[in-house]
């Protein structure tokens, strides 16, 4: 190679060789930038070449392993392969060659001689075609004690750095560092944070307790407790266990049968219900509505007396009478009197149970708790009318078989809402679509943006607490925000000997009336097991003979069986109700009555749990054995029906 001399070749070449210097150093540079950000980083940042010698770690890599920084002399963080202080599932496959990977590392620290389990994202860097370094970034897990007042951001930042940012995502990095700043801590991860904390240096035992106590702070139903296993809910008796089974399982939903829409006709029949109304306001039937807000209303004679439609009749008493909820909505009465009419018409007269009069009973017995002075106090008007219109429609189109049912068969509806809350979704989806299809019966078409949807988010709230799946999850937030026990602990309130203490400063916060309202209204729905004798009977007695339908429907139809012991031929009704009674009704009862001040809620309960048992124990099953105990232990009254099964 000759070697040139001429000028400008000199100067081309001592040009470009300064501009690869600059280059080089501009890399430098770079690289001391990414440095000092890994050392501002949270995360657990080293950097290794192929042979997995340690050529870079971060301050709080190095605080948590308890290595000195990188350079530091002769105990430099690059005299260490990373083999010596970690192991796991990341360092195999970053040995066996994988690109990317995300898997968990343990580091041993000098500190505890137990590793520290940490998540970990890898990739490998390949300045060539093979790899030349590997990159590793930890979160930290209560190891990483923050010398500053940041607050942590776990869940930003997980889901969004990524190891492939630190090569190629620069604006992502930006507005990361930029979140990283902010003030922002979830109460749970800092809850999580201290635990973990809590856990250095503990002896084995304690830190097994705490990471228990972690994982299950990590779920999402932290108010959906497990049944504890105890003598009275074991396989001994199937039927309570079938039962209550059932109903916390989850599957709610509606089947679409001849719907009827708010049509001509549809309100051609309104306009004579609303004069058969008027008509029928008279002599007996008006005897009956007078005692509409009495805790022993006749609910079935009320049945007898108005042919199966007590909705519209009782509704109207209560809505338009003694609550106005037309003032509150700000419509007619001949809208309210429409609204009724197609609602109870969306009810299956065909259902035993689920049917307008127990849409009926439901609302008179919100009526009543909404007539209670503490209830009086806390709701406005609106909320109190909404907590009306839910009770009348919550169980709208109920299809008269469970939420189970119509998931195992693959309705329509359960497809629809993914075997989630099927019929409460249902119930308050069809209310709204009746409601505003029609402007006839359109009871919010007066109310401004804002206060409709107040109204609304009530109603499907309210209609939504009915589902029984969450029926732990919403009475245990109940229990502990409005009752406190001295030196106890509030999870245990309901299940203690000593009477609950209200908590007065919970009523002073307007998001406590969201746990208010469902109560409310879940208590209501249930209510039949604390009403008088005569009434939990007839309701005991409907709602058994539903069961069993459906267990005939699932038998013809080759469906699993949700409830083996509701057949009509061996299913013990007494054992069924005592079961309930245990386990939904007394618990939930003794809190609401106690908050509402309503103490024959429980005595009620209670009466009829010992009439059970001595049923039971007398060898009463079936439905006509039930009957026959009625009509001997109970003087008949007119609000029985009477007939035969």
């Amino acid at each position: 190679m000759v070697e040139t001399v001429s000028a400008p070749a000199w100067c081309g070449e001592v040009i470009q060789a300064r501009a690869a210097n600059a280059t080089a150093r501009a890399h430098l540079a770079a690289v001391a930038a990414l440095a000092a950000a890994a050392d501002r980083c949270r995360d657990l940042v080293a950097v290794t070449d192929d042979q997995q010698r340690v050529l870079m770690a971060n301050k709080s890599w190095c605080r948590v392993s308890g290595w000195r920084a990188s350079g530091s002399g002769d105990e430099a963080t690059t005299a260490k392969t990373l083999s010596e202080a970690a192991s796991g599932e990341a360092l195999r496959l970053a040995v066996g060659g994988a690109r990317e990977f995300e898997a968990p590392l343990s580091l041993r620290r000098r500190a505890t001689p137990d590793p520290l389990q940490l998540p970990c994202r890898g990739t490998a860097v390949a300045i060539a075609r093979s790899t030349s370094h590997l990159v590793f970034v930890c979160e930290p897990v209560g190891g990483a004690p923050e010398s500053g007042g940041r607050g942590s951001l776990h869940s930003i930042r997980r889901g969004s750095l990524d190891v492939r940012s630190v090569a190629s995502d620069g604006h992502r990095r930006t507005s990361l560092a930029k979140l990283q700043g902010l003030p922002l801590e979830a109460p749970i991860t800092k809850v999580i944070s201290l635990l973990s904390a809590a856990m250095e240096g503990a002896p084995p035992a304690t830190v097994a307790c705490v990471e228990r106590a972690v994982d299950m702070l990590r779920t999402s139903e932290l108010y959906s407790p497990q049944m504890r296993d105890e003598p009275k809910l074991r396989a001994e008796d199937p039927i309570t266990n079938d039962l209550i089974g059932a109903l916390l399982s989850q599957g709610p939903t509606t089947v679409l049968s001849s719907r009827r829409s708010s049509n001509d006709s549809t309100v051609v029949r309104t306009q004579a219900n609303r004069q058969n109304v008027k008509h029928k306001t008279s002599g007996q039937l008006r005897d009956l509505l007078d005692t509409g807000l009495n805790w022993d209303f006749e609910i079935f004679r009320l049945e007898d007396l108005t042919r199966g439609r007590p909705l519209v009749h009782l509704g109207m008493t209560l809505m338009a009478g003694r609550f106005d909820v037309c003032a509150a909505f700000e419509c007619d009465d001949k809208t309210l009197l429409n609204w009724l009419t197609v609602v109870e018409m969306n009810y299956h007269a065909s259902n035993t149970y689920h049917n307008s009069t127990h849409a009926a009973d439901v609302l008179q017995a919100v009526a009543f708790f909404l007539e209670k002075e503490r209830l009086k106090n806390l709701l406005e008007p609106a909320e109190a009318a909404a907590a009306l219109i839910a009770a009348a429609a919550h169980d709208i189109d109920h299809p008269g078989m469970s939420s189970a049912f119509l998931c195992n068969s693959q309705h329509p509806l359960a497809v629809l809402y993914n075997d989630i809350s099927v019929l409460e979704s249902h119930h308050s989806a069809l209310t709204f679509k009746l409601t505003l299809n029609d402007e006839r019966v359109n009871i919010f078409k007066n109310l401004d943006r804002d206060n409709f949807k107040s109204a609304r988010h009530n109603i499907i709230d309210m209609i939504l607490a009915t589902e029984m799946t969450k029926h732990f999850e919403h009475l245990a937030k109940f229990v502990n925000v409005f009752y406190a026990k001295g030196g106890g602990s509030k999870e245990d309130d309901i299940n203690a000997d000593e009477p609950l203490s209200l908590d007065m400063t919970a009523l002073t916060q307007a998001d406590n009336m969201v746990l208010v309202k469902r109560m409310m209204i879940k208590c209501a729905d249930v209510s039949n097991a604390s009403r008088p004798q005569k009434f939990a009977f007839e309701w005991a007695r409907r709602i058994a003979e539903e069961y069993f339908l459906q267990t005939d429907q699932e038998k013809a139809n080759d469906l699993p069986v949700v409830m083996p012991m509701f057949d009509r031929a061996t299913c013990s009704i007494p054992r069924s109700q005592i079961g309930f009674i245990d386990y939904i009704i007394i618990d939930m009862m003794e809190a609401w009555a106690a908050f509402i001040d309503m103490p024959e809620l429980v005595s009620h309960a209670r009466a009829n749990h010992q009439r059970w048992k001595e049923l039971d124990e007398a060898g009463v099953t079936t439905i006509a054995d039930v009957r026959r105990a009625q009509r001997q232990s109970i003087q008949p009254t007119t609000s029985h029906p009477t007939a035969e099964e």
